[in-house]
């Protein structure tokens, strides 16, 4: 399991509606620490099921090396608005899209860096337009669609979505799943206080959890043309993950020719099972990344 991580902004961030040409998105944005030197602007997406609140461990670590991290909900995700059942809309080009204009609304390069299904849409914003960034990161996201068990997952709340309100869905999961597990309703949940979970699944609307969890599904391999983008990448896990089995981020890596870290004792949500081992690994990438105005 993830490690417990509040849903209180970390000292020094705050968490406000950033306005874009697509509309507004949720966001925590954490500035650079008094007294450092700026080194940079990263734009932070959460994961399927996840929200802008699974960055709260990296904030602080990330503000002391003089990195602005900025963490949004993408659209229909928690307190970012999007609409309850028109699945079109969260497509996956238009959540790359979205993603476009975050960048732009921040206002010069950024490093992007996506966990998960945010890795797939981080991704596709670069195969869309790879200019607004210094660089990419995909931590926990894999080359393709996810293993045949997440698979199944996946189809199981999709299915319960489409017969069962959000509450509905909620109370089946906190009663079928182990004791254990029940902070977790689904792939990339990495936080815990149950109210605060809740509160967070009843807030992101069930056409953006049917669509995306379709996309996960499905993804195809897109390694190649990433490849060709001018940008360097970064391949970032724990050392184990159920979502997408290991050796398919080493090779996606090698294929990328990209920095490889692998988080120890850590497994699909780095950020929060060892956030300060995270935050030095992305601090190291983003400091060896070429500067660009």
């Amino acid at each position: 399991m993830s490690r417990p991580v509040t849903f209180v902004p970390p000292p020094g961030a705050r968490a406000y509606p950033l306005r874009t040409a697509r509309g507004e998105f949720a966001v925590v944005d954490a500035p650079a620490a008094a007294g450092v030197e700026p080194r940079g602007v990263a734009l932070l997406l959460p994961g399927f099921t996840g929200s802008k609140e699974d960055f709260n461990p990296l904030h602080v670590p990330l503000a002391e090396r003089g990195y602005r991290t900025i963490a949004v909900d993408g659209r229909g995700q928690f307190e970012s608005d999007g609409p309850a059942t028109d699945e079109s809309a969260y497509a996956q080009e238009e959540l790359a899209r979205d993603v476009l204009a975050q960048a732009a609304a921040l206002d010069g390069p950024v490093h992007l860096l996506g966990h998960s299904l945010g890795g797939q849409i981080a991704r596709a914003a670069v195969l869309l337009d790879h200019s607004p960034f210094l660089s990419l990161t995909l931590m926990s996201s894999g080359p393709a669609r996810i293993a045949p068990s997440q698979r199944e997952r996946v189809k199981l709340l999709r299915d319960a979505l489409a017969a069962l309100s959000m509450a509905e869905v909620w109370e089946a999961i906190q009663a079928m799943e182990p004791p254990e597990e029940t902070d977790t309703p689904a792939l990339d949940a990495g936080l815990d206080g149950r109210d605060d979970l809740r509160r967070r699944w009843l807030g992101t609307r069930p056409a953006q959890l049917i669509a995306t969890g379709r996309q996960l599904c499905t993804e195809p391999d897109r390694v190649a043309e990433l490849a060709a983008v001018p940008l360097p990448f970064h391949v970032l896990s724990g050392a184990k993950d159920d979502t997408w089995p290991l050796p398919l981020f080493d090779d996606m890596a090698v294929r990328l020719d990209a920095r490889r870290t692998v988080v120890e004792w850590a497994e699909h949500s780095p950020n929060t099972d060892r956030p300060l081992a995270t935050a030095r690994a992305l601090a190291d990438f983003w400091d060896g990344a070429p500067a660009r105005s």
